[in-house]
């Protein structure tokens, strides 16, 4: 059963499945794509029903980070991890540890990174390890919680989805709708409010959107309305599949760009998006923020070429914009193929000078000796 999910789900290079009784540790490390670079993606931590439910999310997982990776223009490849287990009461030093040494077997070709139910001190455990992991604490040499840098991505990316809508280039006045006040929510909602944007927020963590409220003076509404609020731009910072078949008739916004993975429940939903004039900005370009926060740390981290980095999401959603009335395709369609283009022409180029080329990460001995 196993086999026939992972050919389901696309050719990936390689599935590792990891246990170690001792700790506790059941873990899937799945690497789709190394064409580019080497796999990053980070490690979640979640109480899955089953095996499959497991086995389904990192492989897709996985698959999205090639193509984030790709459309992001960054010299890496996609990989993901999930470990089973109650995030909240199940984590241990030695769980992480071990998982740490099962990444480091593989020699460098799968980078983990922190991800939902992961937190900075659980990369530090790993790194303990291994160097193949990213968003370690600063003290370290690392650059730490990740999510302001996603959350400024998203910034940019509504930017440009205000200047394809609009033909605007401030968000003075502009509506945009905040669903989710996590860590990458509550950083947007500081950056438009700076921007002076109107806001309006909802989660279902009420201490959440009270501590937003404390701060600045914005509109509440509740987790579900929020998404069928008037508005000009709507902003999906939660939960996955929010577009949907219940949902999409009922939407009353301009553009949809938020930093939530998986925002359409199916590809489907993306050309009826395009049917009813909305604008949706492809998730994946979106918040590669945090992505682009990594590969900076991998080089040897500063925060404000970090920052600097993530203003690139605004020019790759132009582009897919572009793509997407030259070609009269969908937006989604259209990062898809700027994803492939780059992937299958810069592995045409490493196979016609193979040997000669230097490796894409230089830097994992550098890696490697910031451990010692």
């Amino acid at each position: 059963m196993s086999f026939e999910i992972i050919e389901r789900f696309g050719d990936h290079e390689e599935v590792v499945f990891c246990n170690n009784k001792d700790v506790g540790l059941k873990a899937i490390i799945a690497i789709h794509n190394t064409t580019l670079g080497p796999a990053l993606g980070g490690t979640r931590m979640w109480n899955y029903k089953s095996d499959e439910e497991a086995l389904v999310d990192v492989l897709r997982l996985s698959k999205g980070m090639t193509y984030k990776a790709a459309a992001a223009g960054l010299n890496l490849g996609g990989g993901k991890a999930v470990i089973f287990g109650d995030p909240k009461k199940d984590k241990t030093e030695a769980m992480f540890r071990a998982f740490g040494a099962f990444v480091n077997s593989l020699g460098g070709i799968y980078i983990t990174a922190e991800d939902v139910g992961t937190t900075v001190k659980d990369m530090e455990y790993i790194f303990m390890e291994t160097p193949y992991v990213t968003g370690i604490p600063k003290a370290f040499g690392g650059s730490g919680d990740p999510s302001p840098y996603t959350a400024h991505g998203v910034l940019m990316g509504i930017k440009a989805a205000v200047k394809e809508k609009f033909n605007s280039d401030s968000l003075k006045g502009v509506a945009v709708a905040v669903q989710g006040l996590g860590n990458v929510g509550s950083h947007l909602v500081d950056y438009l409010v700076a921007e002076k944007a109107v806001v309006s927020i909802a989660d279902i963590d009420q201490a959440k959107v009270k501590a937003a409220q404390n701060k600045y003076d914005l509109k509440v509404e509740s987790p579900d309305d929020i998404v069928t609020s008037e508005c000009d731009i709507f902003a999906p910072c939660a939960l996955g599949a929010v577009i949907n078949d219940k949902t999409i008739g009922q939407l009353k916004c301009k553009a949809i760009a938020g930093g939530a993975n998986n925002q359409l429940h199916e590809a489907r939903h993306g050309k009826a998006l395009a049917e009813l004039g909305i604008l949706y900005a492809p998730d994946y370009v979106i918040n590669a923020g945090g992505l682009m926060n990594v590969f900076v740390e991998l080089e040897g981290y500063s925060a404000e070429r970090a920052i600097d980095k993530t203003t690139q999401v605004y020019d790759n959603l132009m582009e897919v914009f572009a793509i997407a009335k030259e070609t009269g395709s969908t937006t989604e369609d259209s990062a898809n193929e700027l994803a492939e283009r780059r992937i299958k022409n810069i592995g045409n180029l490493r196979r016609h000078h193979q040997g000669r080329m230097s490796r894409p990460f230089s830097t994992l001995k550098e890696m490697t000796n910031r451990q010692k």
